[in-house]
Parts: structure tokens; sequence; C-alpha cells
């Protein structure tokens, strides 16, 4: 008895939560993410962006103007200008757009990181929803 209850209290918890949520019309902390995605130049960022919006991964990328980073690789200090994406979906699809953007991104190791949304705008986390399709 010990041992199911703890395998389905993930399970009993997010039914929960999503319950709450339905009810009191309350945000669920990380139903929503951030992900961070660094580009070589613009029209690589703006391809990535489009590729993302055409499967539908995201609600809204940004791409922001060039920065400056400085990374070691194999090695060496680096130093180079990059567009850093930002792109908005649900936290269900973080893996997916990951593995995406990995399969078309020309960095041997692209920068893709995301970061769980704790609170906003419930009218802007609606229009994610209603953007990005449930899996």
């Amino acid at each position: 008895v010990v041992t199911l209850s703890l395998l389905m209290y993930p399970v009993l918890r997010s039914l929960v939560l999503q319950l709450h949520s339905a009810i009191t019309g309350s945000y669920i902390s990380g139903t929503h993410s951030i992900a961070f995605i660094n580009c070589l130049n613009e029209q690589i960022a703006k391809d990535i962006a489009r590729a993302i919006m055409d499967k539908k991964l995201a609600a809204c990328v940004n791409i922001l103007p060039k920065s400056s980073a400085l990374y070691f690789w194999k090695g060496e200090l680096e130093e180079s200008t990059e567009i850093l994406l930002l792109v908005k979906t649900r936290t269900s699809k973080i893996g997916e757009l990951s593995n995406y953007v990995r399969s078309i991104h020309p960095f041997e190791i692209p920068e893709i990181i995301s970061l769980p949304i704790d609170q906003g705008n419930p009218l802007y986390f609606k229009w994610i929803e209603e953007s990005v399709p449930r899996d």
C-alpha cells in the first residue's frame, strides 16, 4: 500500500492541482516555460523561429538583437556575437522543442535552456494554451 501510494503521488498531485486550477482559475506554477536558444546570426534565428512556429511548438518567439558572448570551446576562450531567441511554450513541449531545434540548428552543441514560469498574466497563459496544442 505504501509503495503504491508513493508511486501514485505525482499523478494524484497533478490531478488535484489541475482540478484546483479549473475551479479557482488560478495558475499552476511551471505549466509554461521560456526557452533560451542562441543563434549565430539574425537569418538563422529567423529560420529557427519560423520553424518552431510552423510546428506549433511555441506561442511566441522573440528574436533579441546581437549580444557579445565569451565562452570556452574545445579548451580555448572564444568571443562571438549571437542572437537570442526567447521561446514561450508549454512546459510539456520543452523536450520536443529541444529535440527539434537540435535537429535543425547549425551549432554542434546549441544552447537550449528552459526555465519554468512561476507566475504571470493568466490571460497570457491562456493564450499560450490556445496557441500550442497539448501533447
